[in-house]
């Protein structure tokens, strides 16, 4: 299984890139105060990407490093709605 946890590990690291990402672009958005990017990407980071970052942390087994990555994620997540002025 370790040509399986390396794909997985991969995968993983890409979607944290993709996350982060998304978050500098959700930062300029607020900055400019363009609510409706700013909307996106914070739909495009929560319905996404976390579930898909949640799901191959799963199947790779749940360690401890990326759950608590997911709880940082998600915190970011509600304070950058909170400074978006976005609900839900």
């Amino acid at each position: 299984m370790a040509k399986r946890d390396k794909r997985l590990r991969n995968a993983i690291e890409s979607y944290k890139k993709e996350i982060e990402k998304h978050f500098e672009k959700l930062d300029e958005d607020i900055l400019e105060k363009n609510e409706i990017l700013a909307k996106y990407h914070i739909k495009e980071i929560d319905k996404s990407l976390i579930n898909a970052l949640e799901q191959k942390i799963k199947l790779l087994g749940d360690e401890k490093e990326y759950t608590d990555l997911v709880k940082k994620y998600k915190a970011w997540l509600e304070e950058y709605k909170d400074k978006a002025g976005i609900s839900g």
